[in-house]
């Protein structure tokens, strides 16, 4: 038979890395290895896969005729894997959860009392990081769950439950000259020139820019550094409405209304898992209880 599935992982990162060498150091082999499992294939098939006239393989029609089906077999190939794998998994020895900091105030800690009475033994451990970094850690193997907002961009690797949302509202120090000047009737260019506190990592721009308005950008890793600094009348920023509503009851902090637009933006929150990195008990446990306390 032609196609193995070591044979599918080969082709498919050539494809997706545009070169021997790129897939050779991506699957931690060398490149002859690679160039020779290409070969037998072609070989195999009585089809010529890849052109090599230029420096680097370019993929036939043929290839990209195969490519759908292949990215079929792999996944399924994945799946089967992870849930054999998920047979023989027990209760994880530490479970690892990074959390958004924006979603401090969501029911994430209720699972864990279940948990700690079910598998005692377990270790739990709670980590706080931007978005961005968050999915890094995720996707580094670094944690095994993540609870962040919707992503602007799925990515085929994640799996998720959608359990809740929460709202970002527009804020600003009421003392700030802007709002002094304009109070109720804010248009979005009004904002351009006014400096923004963007709560992200340092790679602005890899994150979530669907909130970005202004032109001159102020970023940290925590909500309640950004609210000090807009409380400071450093700028302005979308918060978490459970954070800023008794500020803005007191008359401590402004909520800023646009003419044509609202100034609350929902957003979805998830807790989100690699589809091929096997879970625990722990693990799934967490995640069907954070689906029965949807909010």
């Amino acid at each position: 038979m032609a196609f193995t599935s070591e044979n599918v992982k080969v082709f498919l990162a050539v494809l997706d890395h545009g070169s021997f060498s790129a897939a050779a150091r991506v699957l931690k082999r060398v490149p002859s290895a690679i160039s020779m499992t290409i070969g037998q294939l072609e070989a195999e098939l009585d089809l010529k896969l890849f052109d090599r006239v230029g420096r680097e393989p370019v993929a036939t029609p043929m290839a990209r005729a195969l490519e759908p089906r292949a990215r079929l077999v792999a996944r399924h190939l994945t799946q089967l894997k992870v849930h054999a794998l998920e047979l023989h998994q027990g209760v994880e020895r530490r479970l690892s959860i990074v959390i958004a900091p924006e979603l401090l105030t969501t029911p994430w800690s209720e699972p864990l009392k279940t948990l700690a009475n079910e598998f005692s033994s377990m270790e739990v451990e709670i980590l706080f990081a931007p978005q961005t970094e968050a999915m890094h850690l995720l996707r580094e193997g670094q944690v095994q769950l993540a609870l962040v907002f919707e992503r602007a961009i799925m990515d085929e690797r994640e799996a998720f439950q959608e359990f809740g949302s929460e709202v970002l509202v527009a804020v600003i120090s009421p003392d700030h000259p802007i709002y002094q000047a304009k109070q109720q009737c804010f248009k979005q260019d009004d904002l351009m020139d006014v400096r923004q506190i963007l709560v992200a990592s340092r790679n602005v721009g890899e994150g979530d820019l669907r909130f970005v308005l202004s032109r001159q950008l102020w970023h940290t890793d925590s909500h309640l550094a950004a609210l000090n600094m807009v409380q400071a009348g450093l700028g302005w920023a979308h918060l978490p409405k459970t954070l800023v509503a008794p500020l803005i009851a007191s008359g401590t902090l402004a909520a800023i209304e646009f003419e044509h637009f609202s100034n609350e933006q929902k957003l979805w929150v998830d807790v989100v898992w690699l589809k091929d990195k096997p879970l625990g008990r722990g693990a799934k446990r967490y995640i069907e209880l954070m689906r029965q306390r949807q909010y």
